[in-house]
């Protein structure tokens, strides 16, 4: 699943163990800098990205939505 992140995309995929995030470019991925604790569920990923992410909203990039 993708989501847009105050304006960049971020690509999780689920694991045995949790959740593996990565950094979405031009038709790459690398692995993200960050970690999801394995107890956050599919339902609460946007919040946690938001409330991970906060600082990096802008007034024209304010929200974390989900992508497709």
């Amino acid at each position: 699943m993708r989501f847009n992140v105050f304006g960049r995309v971020v690509a999780i995929t689920a694991t045995a163990t949790g959740w593996q995030p990565f950094h979405v470019g031009d038709g790459t991925r690398r692995p993200a800098s960050f970690v999801i604790p394995d107890f956050v569920t599919e339902d609460e990923l946007a919040q946690y990205l938001f409330d991970l992410f906060h600082e990096s909203a802008s007034p024209s990039n304010g929200e974390v939505t989900r992508l497709g």
